[in-house]
């Protein structure tokens, strides 16, 4: 299962049933779990922790020290999950301490070719990359959220669960759940109806989550009055009091709908 032509540091930990393909370089303080597969031509550095059934094809960089000026060789670490898939040329940053020190990936995401995560970025399940998108340092994004092609997140700003992020698109404030957002800079389109069919939300469930939207994205309110609006219905549902707590919580503002007619004024 392992290629002799690996380079394996002796403190490396591997666990059973692991694959390693030729010229793969896995270095000190590395933690494979079992069951992982990982492709030739691939660099993982440590500390880096990965769990159980991942797949890393080539030319791959996992665990690398960050590109942020202010990192100066302390060991930060990188924390994965299972059932991840980092298709070719994906490349994953460890963590800085100016933030937690460490860079987390939950379980059962894709990352396709050539994606980035940068430093101290919070990712959580089942997520989507998909080909050159990339999470800027400090990013959060929840779970089974998705980016298109070439989609850009900056530092750090959120991407809500269940949100989708369309290709080629900007993202400069944060992203709440449930909502797709395009262009550049990215704007919210509506509510991401596709994704939540699939995750087999109920039609009550959505229109509860549309009606939430609308609140805040079409009915003219500023934001703190739409937070007014949206704590009366909250009760009726949890997904509108998740919507409600991320739009409260949100450091940068949220993606609204470019057109000020629809989108209000204010905070």
């Amino acid at each position: 299962m392992i290629d002799p032509r690996a380079i394996i540091d002796p403190s490396a930990r591997l666990g059973s049933n692991v694959a390693v393909g030729p010229w793969t370089i896995i270095g000190p303080d590395v933690e494979i779990g079992d069951d992982c597969w990982i492709a030739s031509h691939v660099v993982m550095k440590g500390p880096t922790r990965l769990g159980r059934r991942n797949k890393v094809y080539q030319f791959s960089c996992i665990g690398e020290d960050t590109s942020d000026k202010s990192y100066k060789g302390e060991p930060t670490t990188l924390e994965v999950g299972d059932d991840n898939v980092f298709r070719e040329g994906s490349n994953v940053h460890r963590g800085t301490i100016k933030d937690q020190g460490r860079t987390v990936i939950g379980s059962g995401c894709l990352f396709m070719p050539y994606v980035h995560v940068a430093h101290d970025c919070i990712l959580g399940d089942h997520i989507v990359m998909a080909n050159y998108s990339a999470a800027s340092g400090h990013v959060h994004i929840g779970d089974h959220a998705n980016l298109g092609g070439y989609a850009g997140i900056a530092q750090y700003r959120n991407v809500g669960s269940h949100a989708h992020v369309s290709a080629m698109s900007l993202v400069i404030k944060d992203v709440p759940d449930f909502v797709t957002v395009s262009g550049n800079p990215a704007s919210a389109l509506g509510v991401n109806l596709e994704g939540l069919r699939r995750q087999g939300f109920s039609k009550a469930r959505i229109q509860d989550i549309q009606d939430a939207y609308k609140v805040v994205c079409r009915s003219g309110l500023t934001v703190s009055q739409a937070c007014e609006q949206l704590a009366e219905m909250a009760g009726r549902a949890p997904e509108v009091e998740q919507f409600l707590q991320f739009v409260r919580n949100s450091r940068w503002g949220i993606v609204r709908p470019r057109s000020r007619s629809s989108d209000g004024e204010g905070v």
